[in-house]
């Protein structure tokens, strides 16, 4: 009777070979359907015709292990390329990866770094991929993604009487030559990071333990890139991120909600966004940065770790929460003479009244926090995109986060059946 490492070795081995097995004969079989060969040629990707030129022999990784496939070759002598049919026709014509492989790579790399994606797709399924070819079909499938996400957008209808759209943008690193030129927050004034902007909507028609409305179970959605919300008069289209929104929304049927809120940190492009696409839409600016911004104040007024710092911005922040908005903002703006925060504050605050009227939004009964909007940046982006060491460039960042957001939203399974019937 063997002992539990024995017998983890035992169970190792079978599967191995039963695998090896069921490769062989799924082998067998498709190296004798010879059907692939019916044409003498076949038309070209570049516009050409290609005539056959025999069999050719490749092995892939599948979710069985390594597996040898003989298929009809043909080649094109207008651009002196070949390729075979079949590949195309069993979905392997994106590299060496069987679609079942792929997708397992996908969902690791879509969790984990490319390194740890290829460790755990060894561990459990027994397949030798490694970092970088994890990293080439990952970021081509996001790649892919990317474009069905642009490319497929279903009207959906209203999942709740009430929507919520949040908008937020986070840094991302990246690597030296995707910052050139541009200002950052160094103390040399140069950039680290270029920011993922990330669009997310979500319902709350439950009420939490504490009173307030909480997020319902599966309702998040979202997606992000690293992409420009900036417009000029001149421009036919709205910015690339923009139409981000505009597509998140309408998959969720944002528009046609009984109530439609945007939530955000004060940025003005997310109010520019929220003015020029959702007219009538509640604006509001997120209790915690609010705050935060009070915080702020006290601590330039006052310094860091400072009793009365904090006691003077609670007292601001419980005046902004009962509706006590002039009071507040005459305490800010005591210190606008002397502080350039207070000063930045009072301009804030000002221009952020009417999306900061916090016991009407209560008594509305909706969510004033974006602590949605923050989980899923953490989701979508921290977690995948800002572990250590990590420097991305923008293209391949904004494979993964396609990839990413795609899984987040749930909409994994919609794509694979999509790309299924494209092949």
């Amino acid at each position: 009777m063997p002992d539990a490492a024995g017998f983890e070795r035992l169970e190792r081995a079978c599967r191995e070979a039963a695998l090896g097995a069921m490769a062989k004969a799924l082998a067998a079989a498709l190296n004798a359907d010879r059907s692939d060969e019916a044409g003498a040629r076949a038309p070209c990707g570049c516009g050409g015709t290609a005539h056959r030129a025999g069999r050719r022999a490749k092995t892939f990784t599948t979710a069985l292990g390594g597996m040898t496939l003989e298929r009809a070759w043909y080649h094109c002598d207008a651009c002196g390329r070949g390729f075979a049919p079949r590949d195309r026709d069993l979905g392997l014509d994106g590299g060496g990866l069987s679609p079942a492989v792929l997708r397992m790579v996908g969902s690791a790399a879509g969790e984990v770094s490319f390194a740890t994606a290829g460790s755990l797709l060894h561990g459990l399924a027994g397949l030798n991929v490694d970092a970088k070819t994890v990293e080439r079909h990952a970021e081509a499938l996001g790649r892919e993604i990317a474009a069905d996400e642009r490319d497929r957008v279903e009207a959906g209808a209203p999942s709740a009487p009430t929507l919520y759209l949040g908008l937020d943008g986070t840094g991302v690193p990246v690597r030296g030559a995707e910052t050139e030129g541009r200002a950052g927050k160094q103390r040399d004034g140069s950039a680290k990071t270029r920011e993922a902007k990330l669009a997310v909507v979500w319902s709350a028609e439950r009420t939490g333990a504490d009173g307030l409305p909480a997020r319902d179970p599966g309702s998040v959605t979202g997606s992000a890139a690293i992409e420009s919300a900036a417009t000029r008069d001149t421009d036919a289209e709205p910015a690339p991120f923009a139409r981000r929104v505009l597509r998140e929304a309408a998959r969720r049927g944002f528009g046609d909600a009984e109530r439609r809120v945007v939530i955000g940190d004060g940025a003005a492009w997310i109010w520019n966004i929220a003015d020029e696409h959702f007219p009538g839409a509640v604006q509001i600016v997120d209790v915690f940065h609010a705050a935060e911004h009070l915080f702020d104040v006290a601590r330039a007024v006052y310094g860091d770790d400072n009793d009365l710092a904090r006691a003077w911005a609670r007292k601001r922040r419980d005046e902004l929460l009962a509706g006590d908005f002039d009071d507040m903002l005459r305490a800010v703006g005591a210190h606008a003479g002397h502080c350039e925060e207070a000063r930045k504050g009072c301009g804030y605050f000002a221009d952020n009244r009417a999306r900061m009227d916090y016991p009407a939004f209560r008594d509305a009964g909706l969510c004033i926090g974006s602590g949605v909007v923050e989980g899923a940046c953490r989701n979508i982006v921290c977690g995948r995109l800002k572990r250590g060491g990590m420097r991305w460039t923008v293209v391949g960042a904004d494979a993964i986060l396609a990839l990413r957001s795609c899984i987040v939203s749930d909409r994994i399974d919609d794509f694979w059946q999509r790309r299924a019937a494209r092949k």
